[in-house]
């Protein structure tokens, strides 16, 4: 019966083998600077610009400056800025830290339906590949925005199905569209470009054992997909074969990360192509927290707006989740209510909760360090429970709704079908400036964000991409 269904059902029937390859590199080898409409590029900057954002306020922490320092030593020397430091690394080394740094904080954009971080690989690779290839910053963006599309439909193939069996799609299925954005600009023939798809398929990695002890690795996948992705560019254009068939083929990309790629929908991989961006349904984060539990922070802010309750006058809190992401935001239940570190609260929707239904907001200060012994907010994330939520709308939206019962027996409840910063509800421009300024102003001088922010927004013209980056390692 299910290979009846695969027959007929043209959303489950995989393609012919190598179609999918084949589309996506005539795509971005023939699709013209002009072709991409100028309020896409518009809106690119901005995607740019709020992960350049990150990636400085990130290059404070801890976890970077041990990054830089252990790549450090293995880095080679050259012109791709390292953003926050005084330093410039070959093209795959930069590209690998980049990734890191923009994707540090979980506050990078997401494509909703894919469930990818496309931004903070597409950026760094194509950062990378033009300094490397002498290209132009407005070369640079075209091949940005081609890999960010290739990059959300690969990933929304499988439909949330990365995300059961424990791989990052961030990691996974950026890795074959930076072979396609970096291949765009070290001029790669559509056939290379195939190629460099097949040869990514072997470096593509990612998985999501970070979430059983807050582990640093995931902040590594953009990066490592980034620099996958030029390396697998350079060696096709050099000739280097790669599989035909990387996405349905028999050990291609669903069928061997996800076993059973029945709830695949292969015409996603190509859907809209040209005349569809989905840059416009990559939403941009207002909180600094794992995207699938936005829905439920809106929902316990909106609570807390409304009601102003005291931690005590709490008896209980429930709060509704899609079943698809309770393994990675509510499971185990012990470790979420009691988070070991910053990274375990992102991911924790009894911590964000609390933390939203006490402070009326959740920001870089609420998954600090130092906020994860607060009393308050554990002692409500230990009445925290979930359950799942029939009317989710996930992957579409990441909905999320929280019922507080009160002390005096109240049942207050709120919920939040769309979540904010989703395209039915998205981020403006205005707001990503916003957010960026923010981010900026806890690494750089006050003085240098209005240059960082003008270099950003004007990186669409006939510039050198070198001396547009060599501008962008100036500050630090």
């Amino acid at each position: 019966m299910l290979e009846v269904k695969r027959k007929t059902d043209p959303q489950h029937a995989r393609p012919a083998p190598g179609a999918i390859s084949a589309a996506l590199a005539d795509f971005v080898a023939n699709t013209k600077d002009a072709d991409i409409p100028v309020a896409i590029r518009g809106r690119a900057l901005h995607h740019i610009l709020d992960a350049v954002g990150i990636g400085f306020a990130v290059s404070r922490f801890d976890y970077a400056k041990k990054a830089v320092a252990g790549l450090g030593t293995i880095a080679g020397k050259g012109d791709v800025p390292v953003l926050g430091f005084p330093l410039a690394w070959a093209p795959r080394d930069a590209a690998t830290i980049n990734g890191l740094l923009c994707h540090g904080l979980d506050f990078d954009d997401t494509h909703l339906a894919g469930v990818i971080h496309p931004t903070v690989a597409q950026f760094p690779a194509v950062l990378s590949s033009a300094v490397m290839t002498g290209a132009s910053v407005r070369q640079m963006l075209t091949a940005y925005v081609l890999g960010v599309e290739a990059a959300v439909r690969i990933a929304s193939v499988a439909k949330g199905g990365f995300h059961r069996v424990g791989f990052h799609p961030t990691g996974v299925c950026n890795a074959p569209a930076a072979g396609l954005s970096a291949g765009r600009l070290l001029g790669a023939s559509e056939a290379e470009l195939r190629h460099a798809q097949g040869i990514a398929l072997s470096m593509a990695s990612g998985t999501l054992e970070f979430l059983e002890d807050g582990a640093w690795t995931k902040r590594l996948h953009p990066g490592w997909a980034a620099s996958s992705g030029i390396a697998a560019a350079a060696m096709a254009k050099a000739g280097y074969v790669g599989a035909s068939s990387p996405y349905s083929g028999r050990y291609g990309l669903y069928r061997a990360y996800i076993g059973d790629d029945s709830g695949c929908d292969y015409s996603l991989a190509t859907a809209g192509l040209g005349p569809q961006w989905e840059l416009l349904n990559t939403a941009i984060k207002p909180y600094p927290v794992c995207h699938l539990t936005h829905g439920c922070i809106d929902a316990a802010i909106a609570i807390a707006a409304r009601h102003e309750l005291k931690p005590a006058e709490i008896a209980s809190v429930e709060a509704l989740v899609a079943d698809g992401i309770v393994p990675v935001v509510c499971e185990p239940i012990a470790n979420k209510r009691r988070p070991k570190n910053s990274y375990d609260a992102q991911f924790s929707i009894p911590f964000l909760v609390a933390s939203a239904l006490i402070k009326g907001k959740v920001t870089i200060a609420e998954i600090d360090t130092s906020r994860l012994d607060d009393a308050e907010i554990l002692g409500l994330a230990a009445k925290v429970t979930y359950r799942t939520d029939p009317r989710s709308g996930y992957p579409k939206h990441y909905s999320g709704e929280v019922i507080v019962t009160t002390t005096d027996g109240r049942r207050l409840s709120e919920r939040q079908q769309i979540n904010t910063g989703a395209p039915e509800l998205p981020v403006s421009d205005a707001e990503i400036v916003r957010k960026f300024e923010g981010n900026a102003a806890t690494a750089l001088k006050p003085a240098q964000i209005e240059p960082l922010k003008a270099l950003i927004l004007s990186a669409d013209s006939d510039r050198p991409a070198r001396d547009w980056a060599a501008e962008l390692g100036s500050f630090h």
